[in-house]
């Protein structure tokens, strides 16, 4: 059984939670530092867009500024994606490809994903891996509707792959930051995202506590992977390179709004 790095959970603010999740990529593919497994929440809440989308056209920008919810860019793929912070625990793994048996990016999210699938189970729910299409990057879902969204960058061998973990979902506050340009109102988009999205609260009936959650993931992850998670810390380097990108990258208006720096 590998040991990996667990970044136990904490709270930052969007351009400081995308700085450090590179941070760790970067240093990963210098060999400095082991696979790695860290837990986070967004304050405040937070928008992010996937590495090819125009914020324009998916996020309410103004909506955004007026009521102080950050807007950044990943450097993953996938779509756009509210993180409340009252209502969901992200999770972000970064792993030498080799360690997890496979290059192949579906056999990747399966096993990652295997870990939230463990995760809603000890929490009471059974939740399955779906496989996306083409615009939608694979997931897991309960009963049909999702309750985590991933995504994921390749870089010299090393995977990054993040996601959300919803435990209560406030449908709309979430489409008041999101747009769907099919939509011809609010009421519109409420009546098909209650059909594909859920949470851990509205699937049990109940409040879980972000503390529980979290224990549960922590031991879904170790399950699902066979790994032992050992608490650690960034390195000083890490930590250099994260105020780094969050100053010169995340935070900059050229990178969040166009993709380029």
């Amino acid at each position: 059984m590998s040991a990996w790095r667990l970044l136990k959970l904490e709270v930052n603010d969007a351009f400081t939670n995308m700085a450090i999740d590179e941070a760790i990529m970067k240093t990963r593919i210098k060999g400095t530092v082991p696979n790695t497994l860290r837990f986070y929440q967004w304050k405040p809440s937070a928008v992010t867009i996937g590495r090819f989308q125009n914020p324009f056209q998916e996020v309410h920008i103004e909506n955004c500024k007026k009521q102080r919810v950050d807007v950044v860019r990943r450097i993953t793929g996938g779509g756009a994606i509210y993180h409340d912070f009252d209502g969901e625990i992200t999770y972000s793994v970064v792993v030498n490809e080799k360690d997890l048996g496979s290059t192949d990016v579906i056999v990747a999210y399966n096993l990652v994903c295997n870990g939230l699938i463990e995760a809603a189970k000890t929490l009471g729910v059974k939740a399955d891996f779906n496989l996306g299409d083409p615009k939608h990057c694979p997931n897991i879902a309960i009963g049909g509707r999702k309750i985590s969204g991933s995504a994921q960058s390749h870089k010299k061998g090393v995977l990054l792959q993040h996601g959300s973990f919803l435990l209560d979902i406030d449908l709309e506050k979430m489409f008041t930051f999101l747009k769907v340009p099919w939509a011809k109102s609010l009421e519109d988009v409420l009546n098909i995202a209650q059909e594909r999205l859920t949470s851990i609260k509205h699937e049990l009936g109940s409040t879980v506590s972000t503390d529980d959650a979290y224990q549960a993931l922590v031991t879904g992850f170790q399950k699902a992977l066979r790994i032992q998670l050992v608490e650690g810390e960034l390195t000083s380097y890490e930590r250099s390179l994260a105020e780094k990108l969050r100053r010169e990258k995340f935070t900059a208006d050229e990178w969040n709004l166009t993709g380029k720096v």
